[in-house]
């Protein structure tokens, strides 16, 4: 049998020099370490098992999480796993801890509300006077405060490398030489993009909001026909999964490639040297980053303001707004978990936690109930 100490030595053998090493994670509070697991198998295991994890099964990625609308669409959950997939592949070519990886993969989105970004934007512009709001900053917040792992203590008492790579992107007021997260926090950035946009394409395709002729405009597409040699303007749906596999796989390739020789370009030694570097490591190759910003432009254009998705959009910003709205003027209305946090937090953050906890379906059997 493995233990942790075992499994803490394959990683010091193993391990690139800038990856980081769990025997070397530390946490807020102190605890005794697992006779079988490492730190970061430790946090892997809390996310996986925390009530914000299981809620991303229902709420929205693209489309809204709806029986009538099938049950094909990506939910918050798969495309959660998915970015795990994707980390995972690209840190263990990288000579990465796999395993932190895998951690900020799980938790990146917990802080995500009902209703997608439609649903952000509504709560950021509800919360304007109140510190606003946003789904990274309540991703930390859920690990570190609203989910409770014991009655001794709020959050899950993640290692701090896990919580610095949940701030991936809002470090300005950091000091230099914590400027950039973690190789492994780079990547699960980058894998969120891609998959993204990768399987953002496919839902579109699979909904008939986008049709395959309308890609042609895309670089991307373009030469991903070229590459698989399916260059039909009518692909069939075999061709269309043929093509979805290829773009996956052209993707990853590259995003590993070009992030080995940044890195090594770098010269960085160590995971402080990473974070202390001006730029992030992680990255695509020149030719390959104007074709995933052109696609981004055309998904946000051609499926994310199409009038079939706004008029979803506009339904969530209707029964936020009624429930904020609500509970804000009748606090009674709140049940007795996030009223017991008015007092520490404030009703409006109160509520927004409520709100931004929901699932798809939960906003709006709660806004039918109140409704009447």
């Amino acid at each position: 049998m493995f233990t942790r100490a075992d499994l803490e030595a394959r990683e010091d053998a193993g391990l690139s020099p800038f990856a980081r090493r769990s025997g070397q994670a530390r946490r807020e509070v102190p605890e005794p370490p697992s006779e079988t697991r490492t730190a970061y198998q430790k946090d892997r295991d809390r996310v996986l098992h925390t009530k914000a994890f299981r809620r991303l099964e229902a709420k929205t990625q693209v489309f809204l999480n709806a029986p009538a609308l099938g049950d094909h669409y990506r939910t918050r959950l798969t495309h959660t796993l998915e970015v795990q997939q994707v980390a995972r592949s690209v840190a263990l070519s990288l000579g990465l801890n796999e395993t932190l990886a895998e951690t900020v993969a799980l938790a990146h989105d917990l802080g995500h509300p009902p209703f997608g970004h439609a649903g952000e934007r509504l709560l950021d512009g509800l919360m304007g006077d109140s510190g606003g709001f946003d789904h990274n900053t309540q991703a930390r917040r859920i690990v570190t405060l609203l989910e409770e792992r014991s009655g001794e203590r709020p959050g899950l008492n993640l290692t701090l490398d896990a919580l610095d790579g949940l701030n991936k992107h809002g470090r300005a007021g950091l000091p230099p030489e914590q400027r950039q997260p973690s190789l492994e926090a780079q990547v699960v950035d980058a894998a969120d993009a891609l998959a993204y946009t990768a399987h953002d394409l496919d839902d579109g395709l699979r909904s008939g909001l986008l049709h395959p002729g309308d890609l042609l405009e895309l670089p991307l597409w373009r030469e991903l026909q070229e590459r698989s040699g399916i260059r039909t303007e009518r692909p069939s749906s075999a061709d269309l999964r043929t093509l979805q596999r290829e773009l996956l796989g052209w993707l990853i390739g590259d995003l590993t490639r070009s992030s080995d020789a940044a890195i090594a370009a770098s010269g960085v030694a160590s995971p402080d040297a990473v974070q202390a570097h001006p730029t992030r490591l992680v990255t695509y190759s020149p030719a390959l980053r104007p074709h995933l910003r052109e696609t981004g432009e055309f998904l946000r254009e051609r499926l994310y303001r199409h009038w079939q998705v706004e008029r979803q959009v506009y339904q969530a910003e209707q029964v936020l707004t009624e429930l904020f709205t609500a509970f804000l003027t009748r606090p009674a209305l709140l049940p007795p978990r996030p009223r017991s946090r008015v007092e520490r937090d404030g009703l409006s953050r109160a509520i927004c936690d409520h709100l931004a906890g929901m699932t798809d379906r939960f906003a709006l059997e709660t806004h039918r109930q109140l409704r009447g």
